[in-house]
C-alpha cells in the first residue's frame, strides 16, 4: 500500500510540475502538508521526493522546503548523435547561428588532432546552438580541407553539419569523446549569456572517416544548467568494445 501511495504522490507532483502549476523556483508542498492532504505518514512522501529528485525535477535541502528546479536535458556520450537529431528526439526545437566559417592554415594543436602537417589548410566553424531558442552550446569545429570545403556550399544555420557531410560521402566510422569542465571564456560567455569564468561542460570529439582518416576535431561547450551528460552503465558497446577508456592507455 505504501508503495502505491508514494507513486500516487509522485505522479501528482510530477503532473503539477509538467503542467506549470509548479514552476522552476517554486517550493513544493512540505511533508506535513502532503501528509495531511494524502492522509499518510511521511515515509511515502519522502519516497516520492526521492523519485522526483532522481528525475531531476526537484531538489531538497535540510532545513528548507523542497524546490522545483529547471530540468536538465540528457545527452548520451557513449554514442554519437548529431545535435539536431538529439534535439528533435527529446522534443526540442534545434537552432543554429553561425558566427564564422573560415579557411586557414592549421596550427600545431590542430595538426596534431587531425593527423596532418602543421600549416596544412583546415576549415573552422564557430556556431551557437540552441534548444527552443535558448542558447545551449557553442561549437568550435575544425575539419580537414577536403571535408570542410563542402561547408561553403550550404547555409549552416539551416542544416545538421554531420548529416550534410554524410550526404556528400563523408561518413563517420569512429568517434572519440572526452568530457571535462572548463571556465567560460569571453566568446562562450557572450554567446551563452553567462558571466566570464562561469563553469561550463566541454565535450571534445575526434571523428574518423571510413577510410581511417581523422576528418574532424570539435570542442563543444554546453551550459551546465541546461545539459547533463549520461553514460551507459556498463560502459561497454553491445559488440564488446569499451566506450569508456582510462587516460594514458
Amino acid at each position: 500500500m505504501a508503495d502505491v501511495m508514494y507513486k500516487q504522490i509522485a505522479d501528482d507532483l510530477r503532473s503539477a510540475i509538467q503542467t506549470g502549476r509548479l514552476r522552476p523556483g517554486d517550493d513544493v508542498p512540505s511533508e506535513s502538508e502532503l501528509a495531511e492532504r494524502w492522509n499518510t505518514s511521511r515515509g511515502p512522501i519522502r519516497n516520492a521526493f526521492a523519485a522526483l529528485r532522481a528525475e531531476g525535477l526537484i531538489e531538497t535541502t535540510r532545513g528548507r522546503p523542497g524546490r522545483v528546479i529547471e530540468r536538465k536535458v540528457h545527452q548520451a556520450v557513449d554514442v554519437s548523435i548529431p545535435f539536431t537529431k538529439w534535439a528533435l528526439d527529446i522534443g526540442a526545437k534545434p537552432g543554429a547561428v553561425t558566427q564564422h566559417v573560415s579557411l586557414r592554415r592549421s596550427d600545431s594543436e590542430q595538426a596534431a588532432l587531425l593527423g596532418i602537417a602543421e600549416g596544412d589548410q583546415v576549415v573552422e566553424v564557430l556556431r551557437l546552438r540552441s534548444l527552443d531558442d535558448r542558447p545551449t552550446m557553442v561549437e568550435r569545429l575544425t575539419y580537414i580541407e577536403p571535408v570542410g570545403r563542402n561547408l561553403f556550399d550550404v547555409d549552416l544555420d539551416a542544416v545538421s553539419i554531420t548529416q550534410f557531410l554524410e550526404s556528400r560521402g563523408w561518413m563517420s566510422a569512429e568517434v572519440d569523446h572526452e568530457i571535462d569542465a572548463v571556465a567560460a571564456d569571453e566568446t562562450d560567455a557572450s554567446l551563452l549569456g553567462l558571466a566570464p569564468g562561469a563553469p561550463i561542460l566541454r565535450l571534445r570529439r575526434i571523428t574518423r572517416h571510413t577510410d581511417g582518416r581523422t576528418i574532424e576535431a570539435s570542442d563543444d561547450r554546453y551550459r551546465s544548467d541546461i545539459v547533463r551528460f549520461t553514460v551507459s552503465a556498463s560502459g561497454r558497446h553491445p559488440e564488446g568494445d569499451h566506450f569508456i577508456r582510462p587516460l594514458g592507455r
